[in-house]
């Protein structure tokens, strides 16, 4: 099983994606997307940018085009900007979600086996914390294949805005205009 994480710090919330695929952009991306259908929207009706703070490496990494092809899909579902700002190398050990969401879910099924998708997804979903933390969970079944290359015009076609500090991992991702 490989789990993706959304935590929503202003509301306490937690989205874990169990994927029984690869960890790739595409999943990331889907993550993100069930949580935004299950979640998002409904907490924020109004929200016209959502803001990732992602690790720099990664399915989500700064440097993986297929990441950016796939938030380019995703925001031109939704009419969504989706700006992204990675943690630099080194550093996603400061990552929130690591500390108020996957720590939590170790805690909760330590030491107790993890036999099928069922009984994780249930440890998962019961993680609670006394501030709140409230996790909902959900399987994945699609496939994720590994290796799919992102030519060069596709990449040009990404309608991307680069912060200047460091554009590299601070950028905005802006829906396309459907001519």
């Amino acid at each position: 099983m490989t789990p993706y994480g959304i935590y929503d710090k202003p509301h306490n919330l937690g989205f874990v994606n169990a994927g029984t695929s690869y960890d790739t952009a595409a999943f990331a991306v889907e993550s993100i997307r069930r949580w935004w259908y299950a979640e998002g929207r409904k907490l924020y009706p109004t929200a016209t940018e959502l803001l990732i703070i992602a690790d720099g490496g990664g399915s989500n990494g700064s440097r993986r085009k297929l990441w950016k092809t796939e938030l380019q899909r995703f925001a031109n579902e939704t009419g969504l900007h989706i700006s992204v700002s990675h943690f630099s190398p080194g550093n996603s050990k400061w990552n929130p979600i690591e500390h108020r969401l996957f720590s939590f879910i170790s805690m909760n099924w330590r030491g107790k086996p993890l036999a099928n998708y069922e009984t994780a997804l249930n440890f998962i979903a019961s993680t609670t914390t006394t501030a709140g933390l409230k996790v909902q969970c959900q399987l994945d079944q699609n496939s994720y294949p590994k290796g799919i290359k992102v030519s060069k015009s596709q990449l040009a076609e990404i309608a991307i805005l680069r912060a200047d500090f460091h554009g590299e991992w601070n950028y905005t991702i802006f829906p396309q205009l459907k001519l």
